[in-house]
């Protein structure tokens, strides 16, 4: 197995213990992987905190500050990963990168831009299922888009799990579907 190099980018919860937990257990896997922290410190107790400090922020401004994060290690071909807000971040700069040799996408999508394309791009998603923030339609229209694009997509729906179902810290966690996630992630790795 050749180790990758990964961007793993944070939730709206920012940069929390957890994301330090799954980038360990990435580098325990033999991968180089970096936790950009997009919020600047600060962590948030609420889902609801967070996506305002986003929206304060702005979209624009946040994915400047993912570029310039990654924009150091994309020449060694990145695996940009994240979860929720943070997968969407990855999302829009693995489409966006020639380089990029995968899209790890942990309890969140994105919207794809007109006339992207990839040249077989692997992307694997892991999300519960229901999930309020990826609704069975978004997620069958989302399905169909990043195929359009030349993508190789995996998905992976976790019933009954919340949806940061991977946080120990949160009340979504579950452990069974966690479990399960990293084992399946750390396959695909594997392959790239």
């Amino acid at each position: 197995m050749e180790p990758m190099n990964i961007m793993l980018f944070h939730s709206a919860f920012g940069l929390r213990p957890a994301v330090e937990s799954a980038a360990d257990r990435l580098r325990a896997a033999g991968h180089e992987v970096w936790t950009p922290d997009l919020f600047e410190g600060r962590t948030f107790d609420t889902v609801e905190e967070g996506m305002a400090f986003k929206d304060e922020i702005g979209k624009d401004e946040l994915l400047k500050r993912a570029v310039l994060a990654a924009a150091p290690y994309s020449d060694r071909g990145l695996v940009y990963a994240g979860f929720s807000l943070g997968a969407a971040t990855a999302q829009t700069l693995a489409l966006g990168d020639e380089k990029a040799k995968g899209l790890l996408l942990l309890h969140g999508t994105s919207d794809i831009s007109e006339g992207v394309t990839v040249d077989e791009l692997p992307v694997q998603l892991h999300v519960a299922e229901p999930d309020p923030f990826e609704t069975d339609d978004w997620l069958t229209a989302w399905y169909l888009q990043m195929g359009r694009t030349g993508a190789d997509v995996e998905v992976y729906r976790y019933a009954g799990a919340g949806h940061l179902y991977t946080d120990p810290d949160l009340p979504d966690y579950d452990e069974e579907a966690a479990e399960a996630t990293w084992r399946v992630a750390l396959g695909f790795l594997e392959t790239l």
